[in-house]
């Protein structure tokens, strides 16, 4: 993957009485459309920072620290609904005057994604949906609530970073101590912990939508999109995958070889592989 670039603008505005960071990054192509990017729980717009930058050659690329993470403001316990976020994300398109943009979100943001989308906004041209679906497999969902009650302070940024190295030792290391650093903050008795609200270290503050509403959603998408799964994922089986690209009426499938549930974290090369197959600007 090539340098991050050094145009990128650090950005905030304020919606519906939070204050919300994003990046945003120009394309090196005069008129290219945008490219919307949503990351998944605890998650934040610095990791997507590569696969931003591999964009640029085709898109105008903004991401967005959603509600409650990164550098954007925390919301009351009970405003983390997927429905909150996909209202925020309502108010970021007409705050910014975007149209006719494509929209690709990771796990949590691919709730988002699939609430947005089935609302069938005329701004949003195509989607992606990256390993998440309206029904999850039970061990991965287990497996994310215990990881967010783990311990959250730790002495150094190193001790963070081995922390997630043995939670997950797929992806890149440089790639995840990218993320891993970005995703901390130093407390003022000089320890380090996540930037994310601590609201959020209780997985069920996301209200999850029920199946029955999200594969609704699913059936009112109308762009045309593409599902990302992780062959190895242990959160989208691949029985709701198929179902999902039979319920979307335009709708494709990639698999990414090597990927959990992280699939851009995992195998970014690959995963980059897979969405400009689909994102063509």
């Amino acid at each position: 993957m090539s340098s991050l670039n050094a145009k990128v603008a650090d950005e905030l505005v304020e919606m519906r009485g939070l204050r919300f960071h994003y990046r945003d990054w120009p394309s090196t192509r005069e008129g290219a459309p945008t490219l919307v990017l949503l990351h998944g729980y605890t998650g934040h717009a610095r990791s997507w920072d590569a696969f931003a930058e591999e964009m640029t050659d085709r898109y105008r690329v903004i991401a967005l620290d959603q509600r409650g993470h990164g550098e954007s403001g925390w919301a009351p316990a009970d405003a983390y609904g997927i429905e909150d976020m996909a209202d925020d994300l309502t108010a970021f398109v007409k705050a910014l005057g975007l149209n006719d943009f494509t929209l690709l979100g990771l796990s949590m943001g691919g709730m988002v994604t699939i609430e947005y989308s089935g609302r069938r906004p005329p701004e949003l041209a195509a989607a992606v949906i990256v390993d998440i679906g309206p029904e999850l497999i039970r061990t991965g969902s287990q497996r994310i609530a215990a990881s967010s009650q783990a311990s959250d302070i730790f002495p150094s940024k190193e001790a963070a970073f081995a922390a997630a190295r043995a939670i997950n030792s797929l992806p890149p290391v440089d790639h995840h101590r990218h993320r891993s650093d970005y995703s901390l903050m130093r407390l003022e008795d000089g320890t380090w912990t996540y930037r994310f609200d601590r609201a959020l270290r209780s997985v069920s503050t996301l209200r999850p939508r029920d199946a029955a509403t999200g594969w609704k959603s699913c059936a009112n998408i109308t762009v045309p999109t593409l599902l990302i799964r992780g062959a190895l994922s242990d959160l989208l089986s691949p029985e709701v995958a198929a179902r999902m690209i039979e319920t979307i009426p335009n709708a494709m499938f990639a698999e990414v070889v090597g990927a959990g549930h992280p699939v851009p974290l995992d195998a970014p090369d690959e995963f980059l592989a897979a969405a400009r197959a689909f994102l063509k600007g």
